[in-house]
C-alpha cells in the first residue's frame, strides 16, 4: 500500500455541509497525515460528509475502462488509441485510481469509526462501517486478495499483509452486523454525540431504516457474488438477515450522495462527463462516446431508456466500434454521447447504488433458493426494470417494454425457449439470463463494476447447458442480437478475452514488496475467488 498520503484533503462536502453544523474551516490542518486516525484536529461529524462525497466520486468517475470493456462506451475517433486498455495488455501502472481512492476513502472512514467510538456516536460509526465494507467489496472484486485486517493502521503497520478475498467477504458480514446494531441503538437528540446526523448524513439524512436496508442489500450483493463458493455460509448469513427483519432497499430507495451540489461545485459525474463549473466540455465528454454494439443492443429491444443513456450526436444515435483507429467519420461530434439520464443536472445527487440493483439481486437470490419467500423471480425482475426506467427518467411504465419483448429472454423473465425451433438447452430461457441481462441494461454508467462482476462469475453454460463457454457471460446471445460484449477491434489487440481483474499497483511492489509478492504471479486472467465457473 502507499505508505504516506501527504495531503489530507477534505472535499466538497465540508464546504457545503459542515458550515451548517457550526464547525468552521479553521479546525483543519490540510497537512495532517491521513495515516493518523486519532489526530485530534479532526472530528467524526466533520469527516463523515466529506468521506461520503468522496465515495460518490469514486463510484462516478473510476470506471471508464469498465464501461468500454462491457460494451457501453468507446473511445471516439477524436482521440488516439489507448493501447494498453484496448489491447488488454494491462500493467501495474494501469487503473491505480481505484486502489488509491478506495484506500484513501477508507482511511477517512477509519478516522470516523475511531473518533465516533471514543465519543459514543454510534450512528456515525455505523455509517462509516457500512461504507468501509462497501469499499472493501469493490477492492476485492477488482483485485482479489488485498490488505484488510492489518490495513489502515498507518505508521503502526506500514507494510500490511494481504488477506484472502473470501475471508474479507466473510468478515464484511460481521462489519455490517456491527454497523446495523450501532445504528439501531443510536439515540439522537440535540445535545448528544449523534446530534446533527440529519445534516451530516448526506445520503439518507439520518434515516435508520434506509441505512439498515442498504447494509442488508450489501450483504445480499456479497452472497450473490459468492453463491458458488464451496462452504460459503449462505444459509447462515441469510438467517441473520431474516432475523434482523428490515429487508432490502425497496422502491425508490436509491443510495444517493447529496451534499448540496451547486453550479461551481457540481455533481461529480456531471463534472467529469458533461460540463465543468465554467460550462466547458471536459475531456471525458469528448473521449467517451457510445459503443456501437451497446447502443445498437438498446435500440434492438426498442428500449425506452436508449435516449436517456445516450444523447444523439451530429449523425444521430450512432456509436463507434471499441478500439477502432481514429478516422474522421468517428470524430466525437458525429457520435452519440453519454445521455441525460446519466449526467442529469449539475446539482443532482450522485448514485452509489440504485434500487433496481437491489431488486435484481433479490431476484437472483430467489432463483438460487437462498431467498425463499416474498415476490417471485419474475415479479422481482420486472420491478427492477421499472426501477431502472424510473431512475433514468423514462416517462410511463416499463410494462410496454416487457410486453413488447415477450418471449425474448433478455427482457422477459418468464420466457421459455423450448420449442422445435429452440429446443431446450440450446437457447437461454428467462430467469437467470434475464436478470443478468437486465443488470447490464440498467447499470450502464451507474455501477458498472457490478456488471463486470456478473460477466466474470456467471458462465454462459449456466443459462445454456449445451454451451462450452463456462468462464464468462454472453450478452445478446440467443435473442437474435450479436453476442457480446465485443472485443476491442484495435489492430494491436491479440487477446480473445476481456481481463478479469486489475493488477496490483506498482507502488505495492515498491513499498510492500514482501506481502504483495506473497500473492504469487498475478496477471490479467488471475481469477477472483468467486470466479470459479
Amino acid at each position: 500500500m502507499k505508505l504516506n498520503k501527504l495531503i489530507y484533503s477534505l472535499p466538497l462536502a465540508i464546504g457545503l455541509v459542515v458550515i451548517g453544523t457550526g464547525c468552521g474551516k479553521d479546525k483543519f490542518n490540510i497537512n495532517q497525515n491521513i495515516n493518523s486516525p486519532t489526530d485530534s484536529t479532526v472530528t467524526y461529524d466533520v469527516v463523515l460528509p466529506a468521506a461520503l462525497h468522496a465515495t460518490g466520486t469514486i463510484v462516478a468517475n473510476q470506471w471508464g475502462t469498465t464501461q468500454n470493456w462491457m460494451g457501453w462506451w468507446a473511445r471516439s475517433g477524436t482521440y488516439a488509441p489507448s493501447v494498453i486498455e484496448e489491447s488488454y495488455q494491462i500493467t501495474t501502472g494501469f487503473g491505480t485510481g481505484i486502489w488509491n481512492n478506495c484506500y484513501d476513502n477508507n482511511y477517512d472512514y477509519q478516522i470516523i469509526i475511531s473518533k465516533a467510538a471514543q465519543a459514543g456516536a454510534g450512528f456515525y460509526e455505523g455509517i462509516a462501517r457500512i461504507m468501509k465494507a462497501h469499499n472493501y467489496q469493490m477492492l476485492v472484486d477488482v483485485y482479489g486478495n488485498v490488505p484488510y485486517s492489518q490495513a489502515l493502521k498507518g505508521g503502526l503497520n506500514p507494510t500490511p499483509a494481504y488477506d484472502n478475498g473470501v475471508d474479507i467477504y466473510k468478515n464484511l458480514f460481521r462489519e455490517l452486523d456491527a454497523a446495523i446494531a450501532l445504528i439501531k441503538g443510536a439515540v439522537v437528540n440535540a445535545t448528544n454525540p449523534n446530534k446533527n446526523i440529519a445534516t451530516n448524513d448526506i445520503v439518507f439524512g439520518g434515516d435508520k431504516g434506509k441505512w439498515i436496508r442498504f447494509a442488508n442489500t450489501l450483504k445480499l450483493r456479497l452472497l450473490v457474488h459468492a453463491y458458488a463458493v464451496s462452504g460459503f455460509p449462505i444459509a447462515a448469513e441469510m438467517a441473520i438477515i431474516n432475523t434482523e427483519g428490515s429487508g432490502f432497499l425497496g422502491a425508490g430507495e436509491n443510495v444517493m450522495v447529496q451534499p448540496g451540489y451547486v453550479t461551481d461545485k457540481p455533481n461529480p459525474f456531471y463534472n467529469n462527463y458533461r460540463a465543468t463549473p465554467t460550462g466547458t466540455a471536459p475531456q471525458n465528454s469528448v473521449y467517451y462516446k457510445a459503443n456501437e454494439w451497446g447502443i445498437e443492443y438498446y435500440k434492438y429491444n426498442a428500449d425506452g431508456r436508449t435516449t436517456r443513456f445516450y444523447e444523439a450526436g451530429a449523425n444521430g444515435l450512432v456509436g463507434v466500434a471499441y478500439g477502432l483507429p481514429p478516422i474522421t467519420a468517428n470524430a466525437a461530434a458525429n457520435l452519440a454521447g453519454i445521455g441525460p439520464g446519466l449526467y442529469k443536472t449539475n446539482t443532482a445527487p450522485q448514485a452509489i447504488m440504485i434500487a433496481a440493483e437491489s431488486y435484481f439481486l433479490q431476484a437472483e437470490a430467489r432463483l438460487r433458493g437462498f431467498l425463499t419467500s416474498g415476490p417471485s423471480v419474475v415479479d422481482l425482475t420486472n420491478q427492477g426494470i421499472q426501477e431502472s426506467f424510473t431512475y433514468m427518467g423514462v416517462s410511463g411504465s416499463a410494462a410496454s417494454y416487457i410486453s413488447g419483448n415477450a418471449g425474448y429472454s433478455d427482457v422477459d423473465a418468464a420466457a421459455v425457449a423450448n420449442t422445435p425451433a429452440n429446443p431446450a438447452g440450446t437457447q437461454p430461457v428467462g430467469g437467470l439470463f434475464t436478470i443478468i441481462s437486465q443488470k447490464w441494461f440498467a447499470l450502464n454508467g451507474i455501477t458498472p463494476l457490478e456488471v463486470w462482476t456478473d460477466y466474470r462469475r456467471v458462465g454462459y453454460n449456466q443459462v445454456v447447458t449445451s454451451s462450452p463457454i463456462n468462464d464468462r457471460f454472453v450478452y445478446g446471445a440467443g435473442v437474435g442480437f450479436d453476442a457480446g460484449p465485443p472485443l476491442s477491434v484495435a489492430p494491436q489487440n491479440t487477446s480473445t478475452k476481456i481481463p478479469v481483474r486489475y493488477l496490483y499497483p506498482q507502488t505495492e511492489y515498491n513499498y510492500n514488496a514482501a506481502n504483495v509478492g506473497a500473492q504469487g504471479t498475478v496477471e490479467r486472467y488471475s481469477r477472483i475467488f468467486w470466479d470459479i465457473n
